[in-house]
């Protein structure tokens, strides 16, 4: 078959589709920026879930007597708070970011950026989105059986941490293994998309479209891909043997078996993981950051060689969380090293980002704010990293707050500032809208601050010793120990609550903003990367008749080449390097016109 013939299999293809109903084009829909939105919007659902459990276990150690509405936070200690603490982390990390960052924008932004039609697998693309909401059903399930109430108490959730390792998850109730089929579940549909991806970059460019020439959210959502392909069924695996040792009586971990063994298995699939969550939103930042600066990225290969370091480097680290456990010290020394080495390509970035915004022609737009915020709480996550990564102190610090602060830098502070710039940044492509400038900043700076106020002093408690997972530390049955750590307690909890109430305000900016927001052009950022050359939102099939051809690269700002400070992939320079308009791209819309 023919390029040509291909090309025009695919149009009626798509003229098809468009006389399908609501169900097909929506529901059950195969286009790949319908299955984007539904990732997006199942994960801000789900988001949601995972905030307020999370504030449920901060009004728990804040107020352990207290009651609220009603709810006597008593009743939340315990197995229940191990119940909620391990449904915090397993929603955030499989339900929300990862989601989020790969699966909406990986879907709606790779064949847009590339010069492609659709996914390569569309059938396969669509069933990864369904089985999701599957996982999450399977993983709440006792709620259905039991309700909320009694199913905290009876052992239909999970309650062996997010880690789950053996002997406490041996002992857990049958939620347990809800869990384990829930991972398994959500793993699969990662694999699915992830083979999308790889099969999509690989083999569907548009004509001009070289490795050279892709966005760094394209390079960084593939490289995620490669990651979620190379170590998912390592935890796959995992979540069979303890499947296995749970009912079947095999001894991979339980009895005679090897606890250890676990964790390395599950340790060499979520150390990676961390990257898996907080890559695309480097990608992502990287190419809003250029867009904003008007400048081209600084060091554009070295950026992409850093996120496949990043990588790599990632899957020879997993040690690093089991410094506790009684490894070998010459195998600790190994970790430690290998561990520090991460924060080399980290620190090119870093750079390069800082080299990008130096002496650029910045507009501190809403998806730019968010952007700075990505970094700024990335580079904090890094450098107290580098201090975990050392043997002696993270046998001081582990298992403290310091732990805590640390993660939620990286995964909550990085990845969903990444999550925001995102869909600040695409909200015109998406809806057809412009975001609202203001309610975006008032989002932005509310967060940041509350954000700070809540996991910043949870490094100064955890240097002083104060350690995690307890239900308590003060109150009936509590030792008192730390009891004079109480008011960080209340502080941060309170800063939590806010941080809560403002991404109620986010949602209700999102809807007013899709509904009344100003009507965007094709180009309302002036970039140069492909979608903007679409309507917004883009056809359905994205680029008729023809695929475009690519001339140049993601980042020609400020080019000598032309008269404007932008310079589309797909505008064809006439020999005699004549600037002007293309007339492609629309007059500035106004609010947040860079």
């Amino acid at each position: 078959m023919t390029t040509e013939t291909k090309e025009n299999v695919a149009t009626e293809d798509h003229a098809e589709h468009h006389e399908m109903g609501f169900w097909g084009k929506y529901v059950f829909s195969r286009d790949h920026k319908a299955i984007g939105m539904q990732f997006m919007m199942t994960a801000l659902f789900m988001l949601f879930i995972g905030g307020g459990l999370a504030l449920t276990l901060r009004m728990r150690l804040a107020w352990p007597e207290a009651e609220f509405m009603g709810i006597d936070m008593k009743q939340f200690g315990g197995e229940t708070y191990n119940v909620l603490f391990t449904m915090h982390a397993s929603v955030m990390i499989f339900f929300v970011i990862i989601p989020f960052l790969v699966g909406a924008f990986g879907n709606f932004v790779i064949p847009l950026h590339i010069g492609a039609r659709d996914m390569a697998f569309p059938f396969l693309n669509g069933l990864s989105y369904w089985i999701m909401p599957l996982a999450g059903i399977v993983m709440f399930f006792g709620i259905m059986l039991e309700g909320l109430e009694a199913g905290l108490k009876s052992g239909a959730f999970a309650s062996g941490g997010w880690t789950s390792y053996p002997p406490l998850s041996q002992i857990a109730g049958y939620g347990q293994t809800l869990w384990c089929l829930s991972v398994i579940i959500v793993g699969t549909s990662s694999i699915m998309g992830s083979v999308n991806y790889v099969t999509t970059i690989v083999k569907m460019r548009a004509p001009g479209m070289t490795f050279g020439r892709m966005s760094l959210t394209v390079w960084s959502i593939f490289i995620t891909a490669i990651l979620i392909l190379f170590g998912t069924p390592v935890l796959t695996s995992a979540m069979i043997m303890l499947i296995l040792d749970r009912h079947f009586g095999t001894t991979f971990f339980a009895n005679d078996g090897q606890p250890l063994l676990y964790q390395h298995l599950f340790w060499f699939y979520s150390h990676p993981a961390v990257y898996i969550m907080i890559l695309p939103g480097m990608g992502i930042a990287s190419d809003i950051i250029a867009v904003f600066a008007r400048k081209p990225i600084f060091g554009y290969k070295a950026m992409a060689a850093a996120m496949a370091g990043i990588a790599g480097l990632g899957f020879i680290v997993w040690g690093h969380h089991m410094f506790q456990s009684g490894m070998n010290p010459y195998l600790g020394t190994y970790f430690m090293i290998a561990t520090m080495m991460i924060a080399l390509p980290s620190a090119v970035k870093s750079f390069n980002w800082l080299g990008t915004l130096w002496r650029g022609n910045i507009h501190f737009t809403t998806p730019m704010l968010n952007a700075l915020g990505f970094i700024s709480m990335f580079i904090i996550g890094g450098l107290s990293g580098i201090f975990m990564a050392a043997t002696t102190v993270d046998l001081m610090i582990h298992d403290t707050y310091y732990i805590v602060a640390h993660i939620h830098y990286v995964l909550f502070g990085g990845s969903l500032f990444g999550v925001f710039a995102g869909i600040t940044y695409w909200f015109p492509k998406m809806f057809g809208r412009m975001f609202s400038e203001t309610l975006g900043k008032i989002h932005f700076v509310l967060t940041f601050v509350a954000f700070n106020c809540t996991f910043f002093p949870m490094h100064i408690v955890g240097a002083a010793g104060l350690p995690r997972r307890y239900a308590a530390y003060v109150g009936e049955g509590s030792s008192k120990t730390w009891a004079h750590m109480q008011p960080y307690q209340e502080f941060m909890t309170i800063s939590a609550i806010v941080l809560g109430l403002v991404q109620v305000f986010f949602l209700i900016a999102l809807i007013y903003s899709a509904i009344w927001g100003k009507k965007a052009g094709k180009n309302p950022w002036k970039a140069n990367t492909l979608e903007w050359t679409l309507d917004s939102p883009p056809p359905h099939g994205n680029f008729h008749p023809d695929l475009p051809t690519v001339y140049h690269g993601p980042y020609e700002y400020n080019s000598a080449l032309v008269e404007e400070d932008y310079l589309p992939q797909d505008r064809k320079l006439e020999p005699a390097g004549a600037g002007g308009g293309d007339g492609q791209e629309d007059a500035p819309s106004g609010e947040g016109t860079a």
